[in-house]
């Protein structure tokens, strides 16, 4: 699947989060991601994104496609 994230988190969490993304999509710029991820990857980057972010104040969306169409 075709997975395109962007965040908008706290500046003590902005290199955290770039780091977890850049394990596992392309960086396009500022704080947006891209890629091919399988379901299994989606759900363990959601599940390490949950651990640094802080839901009441961060937002990341995580829109996923068939493909890069």
């Amino acid at each position: 699947m075709y997975v395109l994230i962007v965040y908008d988190v706290s500046v003590e969490r902005v290199v955290k989060v770039h780091k977890c993304l850049k394990r596992f999509l392309h960086w396009r710029q500022n704080s947006v991601f891209e890629g091919e991820l399988t379901e299994a990857q989606i759900e363990t980057v959601r599940n390490e994104l949950r651990k640094i972010i802080d839901e009441e104040i961060d937002s990341i969306l995580i829109y996923i496609a068939r493909d890069a169409k």
